[in-house]
């Protein structure tokens, strides 16, 4: 290799690692955003985006979002795990929220985006490695690919802006506190008596029906999950009070039901929080 091609290589590997240094894994743009417009309710088990705020705010959430495009696959793949997790974890909501207000306030869900053709989450509109992607690419082709990450509590940190879904946090992930971040973010959707309750009269273990959407993701030995019912005995003391309740989630006694998901708007200008 001649000095000059050794000259270029260097330079061009410096470049690369002055680019990977510069981009923000503490996510402040979108930390900042999530601390001023998502409001959490007053149980902390949920939470409501303030859009028209969010709105006020597109040129902030937009530097983040091309703050996310610019970063080269190469880069990408030299990173942590857990950097690589938050950065796509956060990536996915900001873009969920930057399609959203694309159309606020004239849906009151985010389905009604999509069409008989296209879905919301199959619209290509995000650019990133060197691609234009869906959210669905960015879920299930990069998060959930398989050997990826292998982390099923990545269902309860990926937000679809409805009032289904698990809570928004009012903070970035960040590759220092995620696997405190998804721990807590997985109890406080399964304590969510909206969304996951057991009844102790009728027997039944009343769950969101994102475990009957994903519930392979929940029986593969990723992170101890082996199984719905050993998901659901990890999270019995928030499934429900009672103690006798709690043991019958731990034994297994009881009979899954899977609640309809609401498709509404997690947006703060509709009903009130409880």
């Amino acid at each position: 290799m001649s000095s000059l091609r050794k000259l270029l290589l260097a330079a061009v590997l410096a470049l690369n690692s002055l680019l990977a240094i510069a981009f923000d894994h503490e996510h402040r743009d979108w930390q900042t955003l999530l601390l001023r417009h998502v409001k959490v309710a007053a149980d902390g088990y949920s939470s409501r985006v303030d859009y028209r705020g969010m709105a006020a705010d597109q040129a902030q959430l937009r530097r983040y979002l091309a703050s996310l495009s610019a970063v080269p696959e190469t880069d990408y793949r030299q990173w942590s795990k857990d950097q690589r997790l938050a950065f796509l974890i956060n990536g996915y909501n900001a873009w969920t929220i930057e399609l959203l207000l694309g159309h606020y306030p004239k849906v009151q869900s985010i389905k009604d985006i999509g069409s008989v053709f296209q879905s919301p989450w199959k619209k290509k509109f995000i650019p990133l490695f060197g691609q234009e992607r869906s959210l669905d690419d960015i879920e299930h082709g990069l998060i959930r690919a398989p050997g990826a990450f292998a982390e099923p509590r990545i269902h309860a940190a990926v937000v679809c802006a409805s009032i289904g879904c698990p809570m928004l946090r009012p903070e970035a992930f960040t590759a220092g506190k995620l696997t405190a971040q998804l721990e807590d973010g997985m109890r406080r959707f399964m304590a969510d008596a909206r969304r996951n309750r057991f009844n102790g009269a009728t027997g039944k273990l009343q769950v969101s029906k994102i475990f009957d959407w994903y519930g392979e993701d929940f029986a593969q030995g990723h992170q101890g999950f082996d199984s719905l019912q050993t998901t659901f005995a990890r999270y019995a003391a928030q499934l429900a009070s009672a103690p006798a309740e709690q043991e019958r989630i731990r034994r297994g006694d009881y009979r899954i039901e899977f609640l309809d998901y609401d498709w509404r708007l997690n947006d703060t200008a509709a009903p009130s929080l409880r």
